[in-house]
């Protein structure tokens, strides 16, 4: 097997079309001219007829190529791009077709249609005008007609459009466009007036599909990416706006407005994205600094300074900025009250805080927005847990210590209470009592505390010394259970350096 570079296999694939040209030179040559244009035309209907477009179009190139006068060969080649959607590419050919035979009406009427698909009422009227006179057949003669009804119809109705959006009454300016593109599918003039409506209509959604088709109608539409641009932008979405903006500045790169603007959407791309890494980094306090740089790159667009807050609620809450997270995260419900992901955030802010009831009103309207998301299914079962477990023994209360203690600062704590609360220590039968049980819950305190496991179920909510609250029942946890008198042969400081003497009666 022969290797063939890559040069060659691209000449390879250009071989059929070579092959076209050399066969038209030669019949130039030897003078049998129509002999090889009736071939491609031939070759190109059947290909044509069996939807090999691409092949068909190099053959009906190739025969207008050998005869610039061969009416038929554009007309074929017409048909082919009309068969691939390249109306703009078809319209100069008919018109060559009409001006090399004027009485083709079928051509004139392929051509009126086009006009009118594209807009352009006038033109299109007056090829209908010309097919009434030109003696067409009955069903040429009936379509011509109602294509010029229509088409007087559209004009009617574009004057009506036309006057409604002067008067600002883009609601009927709508619905009067809404007719016209039915008809007139490709022209871009109807979509940027009827965007523009849609603008001013709060329907921006409607608005980018209509200045994106216009963006591909018209070519070197710079207008219609700075303004999709510039859309985008209002909304928030810096990514897309950066997207349509280097569109505008691919086709004119001293386009001013769109270049003024691509400085702006860049530096604060930039900004997010780098606020966004910090966050993956879990940096969160340069994170939120970073979002407040944003806020200052871009203070008039309420959507970027509310994604921003909704990130700085986001960061502050995993970096257990417990008041900030919840002050900011409440202006960002203010705002936008149905907002996932800071009610969530929220509400790991106030568990943080203690304040149970709060975290599952925000869990519980979180999950009414999004009712499959399982962080808030398992948030919400997390609280309630806490709030049960808040209403009976909190082993961090017992020790006066936060949440985020360090084990050392626990055993600190348990040792001068346990020092304090020793049953000993008091005479009256009442207070030794309460003595002893609180005793018992300081140790209680300490053994869970201490224990990284039991720690952390007793953070999920679960009472690790409870038989009730166990899931899959305890282990190692019972011998509290039989009260004090269990405890005499029990030496609560015997952990660490310290070694407490007391004197027991």
């Amino acid at each position: 097997m022969v290797a063939i570079s890559p040069v060659a296999h691209k000449l390879l694939n250009y071989v059929p079309f070579l092959l076209v040209l050399i066969d038209l030179r030669y019949e130039g040559v030897n003078g049998g001219k129509d002999g090889g244009v009736e071939n491609h035309l031939e070759m190109g209907k059947k290909l044509l007829a069996a939807g090999q477009l691409a092949d068909a179009l190099s053959h009906f190139h190739a025969a207008v190529d050998g005869d610039a006068k061969n009416y038929m060969a554009y007309y074929r080649r017409a048909t082919v791009y009309l068969a691939m959607g390249k109306s703009k590419s078809a319209l100069p050919d008919l018109s060559k077709v009409i001006e090399l035979k004027p009485d083709f009406t079928s051509a004139r009427l392929q051509r009126g249609n086009l006009l009118l698909k594209h807009g352009k009422l006038d033109e299109a009227e007056r090829d209908f005008k010309k097919v009434l006179k030109s003696n067409p057949s009955s069903r040429e003669e009936q379509e011509a007609q109602s294509q010029l009804k229509k088409s007087d119809e559209i004009q009617r109705l574009v004057g009506q459009a036309q006057s409604d959006f002067t008067r600002r009454d883009y609601g009927s300016a709508v619905s009067h466009l809404d007719i016209i593109i039915d008809t007139c599918l490709w022209d871009a003039d109807s979509r940027e007036m009827r965007a523009e409506c849609f603008v001013q209509l709060g329907e921006m959604g409607k608005a980018i599909s209509d200045l994106k088709a216009a963006s591909k109608l018209k070519s070197d539409n710079t207008q219609a990416f700075y303004k999709l641009s510039t859309i985008y932008y209002n909304l928030g979405d810096h990514e897309m706006s950066l997207n349509e903006v280097r569109e505008c500045l691919k086709l004119d790169p001293d386009h001013k407005q769109c270049f003024s603007h691509y400085k702006q959407v860049k530096k604060l791309n930039k900004q997010i994205q780098a606020a966004e890494e910090l966050i993956q980094q879990q940096m969160y306090s340069d994170a939120v600094s970073k979002y407040e740089s944003v806020m200052k790159t871009e203070p008039n667009v309420p959507q970027f300074i509310l994604n921003a807050k909704e990130r700085m609620c986001h960061c502050l809450s995993k970096d257990q900025q417990t008041a900030k997270a919840i002050s900011v995260c409440s202006e960002v419900l203010k705002a936008d009250p149905q907002n996932v992901n800071a009610l969530k955030d929220r509400a790991e802010a106030y568990l943080q805080d203690d304040q149970y009831e709060e975290a599952i009103k925000d869990f519980e309207s979180a999950k009414e927005h999004s009712e499959n998301d399982r962080q808030i299914k398992e948030g919400l079962e997390r609280a309630q847990r806490l709030l049960k477990q808040s209403q009976k023994r909190d082993y961090y209360k017992i020790l006066g210590v936060k949440r985020t203690a360090q084990k050392k600062e626990i055993l600190k704590a348990y040792r001068k209470l346990a020092q304090q609360w020793h049953p000993d220590n008091f005479q009256d039968a009442e207070e030794k009592k309460k003595a002893e049980k609180k005793f018992i819950d300081i140790a209680q305190a300490k053994e869970v505390l201490t224990d990284p496991e039991m720690r952390s179920k007793f953070d999920q909510g679960e009472d690790p010394m409870d038989p009730e609250s166990q899931q899959g029942g305890g282990h190692h946890h019972h011998h509290f259970h039989g009260g004090w008198e269990n405890f005499q042969g029990f030496n609560p400081f015997g952990s660490g350096p310290f070694n407490f003497k007391f004197n027991f009666n």
